[in-house]
């Protein structure tokens, strides 16, 4: 039994549509479909999602929205007629967008995540009358009658550990149910939704709750690759990855899947593979609890930007009891999140995403580590990157930090700092951005020397 996830790209036009209907005909296990929002049919074109946010905007700010409703409907009405569907399906999709400018504006912290969602939710309505009229025996199912059942969280939905029974009753069907990715429904009936690439995170709910043997994600690209094409070119494809590989790839920037997306799936310990919807014959990239094949020690390289470090010194830093813990409360009472924290025994380091921080938070930071801890120095560097070397075996192979810390070096490449974590998964750098790229390059050389 397979839970099958479908991006934007794959369901951007009746072409795409037709793909995906074939790939759910091919197997009878594919019996549960999540579906994202209508992505871009080409490079000029405006993504669903896309026109909602406008349709948003323009209501919200008392204009007129009569445009924006009519681009949205258009595109599912294009899909409509290229498909020959019966026109009810397309004016229950008209109602659905015509209805959220009924939707009251004001105390309704929900009033985005309705707007939103509507992709999702009128393109698997959309996509059930498709299946069913070309022989397949499909159902919609709203988030609500599914189970997903989540906090009320705006923008950033949890699913509650209870829904997972109502999910696993959606087995007593035999057929094929088309579900929308991206939200859920909160206990007060609010549309919620996830975070960013939510679709894929509906997809690892619904896979753990029905308990599936498979969760397929297709996408626009055959799998995941050892460092990113548009750095390297043709670079080896990954065929097995750990969850734990792919958490810290999904962390340094492989933006193929959302790095939560995994956590369901993981708890569910349910295998998940990222396949090509253009390409479905293509074995993809699996991802599992362990490897069963023979792995090599580093499986990817990855980079990601825009990174800041907060640099400080103190004379007899690790004799002063509680110092990390000042440091840490200053931040938490400024609601910045951190994400590593290399030291030394005078030295300390915390980098964090530049979003986090504001001219105004970088000043109040500096003032209260200079006079509540009274540090000897305080900076903040910005332009960072962070470049992760990633691979379960690499801690039984050794010289791999001496050949990594040899390729950077031979590049002219200045690391700023490094960390390996006690599972040993992933060792980092972090160096200044303008070199990001030629980083990625001298490691993947260095690495994986035959593809390069």
């Amino acid at each position: 039994m397979k839970v099958v996830k479908f991006g934007g790209s794959s369901l951007a036009s009746a072409s795409q549509l037709e793909k995906v209907l074939k790939i759910v005909q091919d197997d009878p296990e594919r019996r549960f479909v999540v579906v994202s929002a209508p992505g871009k049919r080409d490079a000029e074109d405006t993504k669903v999602t896309d026109l909602l946010i406008r349709y948003y905007r323009k209501y919200t700010e008392d204009k007129d929205v009569s445009n924006a409703q009519k681009r949205i409907i258009n595109r599912y009405a294009s899909m409509v007629e290229e498909l020959k569907l019966k026109p009810t399906v397309l004016d229950k999709i008209k109602q659905s967008i015509l209805d959220l400018a009924k939707l009251p504006i004001d105390n309704n912290p929900f009033l985005y995540d309705s707007f939103l969602a509507a992709g999702e939710d009128n393109n698997a309505k959309l996509i059930a009358a498709y299946f069913n009229q070309n022989g397949l025996e499909a159902r919609y199912v709203h988030p609500k009658e599914a189970g997903l059942i989540v906090s009320d969280e705006p923008g950033n939905a949890r699913i509650l550990p209870s829904s997972y029974d109502k999910i696993e009753e959606l087995n007593e069907t035999d057929e094929v149910l088309v579900i929308p990715g991206f939200f859920g429904v909160t206990q007060e009936n609010q549309i919620c939704t996830f975070s960013r690439g939510g679709s894929d995170i509906t997809g690892s709910i619904i896979a753990a709750g029905v308990k599936a043997d498979l969760y397929e994600n297709f996408t626009d690209v055959d799998g995941i690759f050892a460092a990113h094409p548009g750095i390297i070119k043709n670079p080896r494809s990954i065929p097995e990855l750990t969850y734990r590989e792919m958490r810290e790839l999904a962390y340094a920037g492989f933006s193929v899947l959302h790095d939560e997306a995994l956590i369901p799936a993981y708890r569910g310990k349910i295998p998940l593979v990222i396949k090509n919807t253009n390409n479905p014959q293509h074995p993809g990239t699996k991802i599992v609890l362990e490897h069963s094949q023979k792995e090599i020690p580093v499986v990817g390289i990855a980079g990601d930007s825009n990174f800041v470090s907060i640099n400080m010194s103190k004379y007899l830093m690790n004799r002063e009891v509680g110092f990390g813990r000042k440091v840490l409360q200053i931040l938490e009472d400024l609601n910045i999140r951190w994400e590593h924290m290399p030291t030394g025994i005078d030295d300390l380091s915390i980098i964090l995403r530049k979003r986090e921080l504001t001219p105004i938070k970088e000043e109040e930071i500096l003032r209260q580590l200079r006079q509540k801890i009274q540090v000897d120095h305080a900076e903040i560097e910005h332009d960072l990157s962070i470049i992760m070397i990633v691979g379960e075996k690499m801690k039984s192979h050794i010289g791999l930090t001496a050949t990594a810390t040899k390729a950077l070096s031979d590049n002219h490449i200045n690391i700023q700092m490094m960390s390996q974590g006690s599972s040993e998964v992933s060792i980092m750098f972090v160096i200044n951005s303008e070199q990001e790229k030629a980083a990625i390059k001298a490691l993947y050389k260095a690495f994986f020397q035959e593809e390069a």
